[in-house]
């Protein structure tokens, strides 16, 4: 492979590595050394690694520099004047609000899809059997941060749920009480219940499925919500051909195989 990924974990918006990718090894912001530099959402690592390590293959002597973290973390970033070529959110809301303030041409282009899971440690200390568990008095929660899209999804989940038989009318308050602690973005909340620091928390489906280290609980579909990621190109691109490549790229065939064989929803 002629290319190379480099991969920058960003857990809070404004971190230094992030916010300067322009000083990583490859070349001046947007030079022909330079790499694509790719902002995605956490919950996309497994497969846009695999992604990025495929198009560099398909497109020799060009790099391709991923930046991970939270979408609202990264979007706020972006705002901020971090270099970054294209932004895959998991969501569709903080795409659209880069293309609103004219960050990003419109509209964001919807790639791939998924749904939530409730998960629990693989021994289930606390006895989780259904989502009505989660409001159980001394049930420990881990979540994400306001603003994070898997906190805005689980929120309309409770909402849903709450309004099913069987559920308290203070269902929503209830859950949201056992919450002991709230993590920069989906990933580090499953991280947290695989290690048992946690008895239950909400993830991606996706993410879900992918770990050995839990068990997972269903959420019924008449509940549950369609989560959708999105990608744009941005504004400031310094690479914008290559960033157009690389997202007509991800949403083509071959991008479409990799998010399938990660458990991702994708069009025909």
């Amino acid at each position: 492979m002629v290319g190379r990924v480099v991969v920058v974990t960003a857990l809070l918006a404004g971190c230094s590595s992030a916010g300067d990718p322009a000083t990583s090894p490859g070349g001046a912001p947007g030079g022909a050394g330079a790499p694509l530099v790719v902002f995605a959402a956490a919950s996309l690592r497994d497969p846009v690694e695999d992604a990025a390590r495929q198009f560099e293959d398909a497109h020799p002597g060009l790099a391709v520099q991923v930046n991970f973290g939270s979408s609202i973390a990264l979007r706020t970033q972006i705002e901020q004047g971090a270099r970054a070529d294209v932004f895959l959110s998991a969501d569709e809301a903080n795409a659209e609000d880069l293309v609103t303030s004219g960050l990003a041409p419109g509209p964001p282009t919807v790639f791939a899809r998924t749904s939530l899971s409730i998960v629990v440690p693989a021994d289930d200390p606390a006895g989780i059997g259904s989502p009505l568990d989660l409001a159980r008095p001394g049930v420990k929660l881990v979540a994400a941060g306001e603003g994070v899209p898997v906190t805005v999804y689980a929120g309309r989940v409770l909402e849903a749920l709450s309004t099913k038989p069987g559920y308290p009318a203070d269902f929503v308050e209830s859950v949201l009480a056992n919450v002991v602690t709230r993590e920069p973005d989906a990933r580090a909340v499953l991280t947290k219940v695989e290690l048992g620091e946690g008895d239950a928390a909400i993830v991606y489906t996706t993410d879900a499925r992918r770990s050995s280290l839990v068990r997972v609980v269903g959420i019924a579909g008449d509940a549950n919500v369609a989560v959708s990621y999105a990608g744009v190109v941005l504004a400031a691109a310094g690479r914008p051909a290559e960033a157009r490549t690389f997202l007509a790229w991800l949403t083509g065939p071959e991008g479409r195989a990799i998010l399938s064989g990660y458990g991702f929803e994708v069009g025909s």
